[in-house]
């Protein structure tokens, strides 16, 4: 399976380097030198790329890819969603720490068993994360806290969500 480790913001320089908003807790190892990713570009085709450097800059990423040595590539590449492999992710041992492709699909419920809907993305933003879940009124955002989401069960396929009053009453 592959999930969205960065997109490409804009082209930087005129040698093909790429700024890159990331989006992956482990940068060091998704931008290494040599590893390799599937590019998801705007048109919906796919490629692959291989980093050849990667370093900080301004809160993002200038990226090198082997394939992308011009700056009308990288102009090209703008917007593009880049793809690692959820088989590269190191195992996760921490039971309160989650990878995002872990929590979607999951069946979201109340703490009494009613089911509310599916997960279906996680949004992480300045104030933290919330679960997006599809119900059948539309989408509700609940704050991936502690004190709404009390249990994550992955192996049984469930999150329970215990919602301040008026949180599900929106949508």
């Amino acid at each position: 399976m592959d999930v969205v480790v960065g997109r490409v913001a804009k082209a930087h320089g005129i040698t093909g380097e790429l700024a890159v908003d990331v989006r992956t807790d482990s940068p060091e190892m998704r931008f290494a030198i040599g590893a390799k990713m599937q590019a998801k570009l705007r048109d919906g085709t796919s490629r692959s790329l291989t980093v050849s450097a990667a370093r900080p800059h301004a809160g993002r990423l200038l990226v090198r890819f082997e394939e992308v040595v011009t700056r009308d590539v990288a102009e090209a590449l703008r917007g593009t969603l880049l793809l690692g492999s959820t088989d590269d992710l190191p195992p996760n041992d921490d039971p309160d720490e989650f990878y995002d492709h872990e929590l979607e699909g999951l069946t979201a419920e109340l703490v009494d068993g009613t089911k509310i809907g599916t997960v279906k993305e996680i949004v992480h933003g300045p104030g933290g994360e919330l679960l997006v879940i599809i119900r059948d009124r539309g989408e509700a955002l609940v704050p991936f806290v502690r004190e709404i989401v009390p249990t994550v069960d992955v192996r049984g396929g469930r999150v329970v969500v215990d919602p301040p009053e008026g949180l599900l009453d929106a949508d």
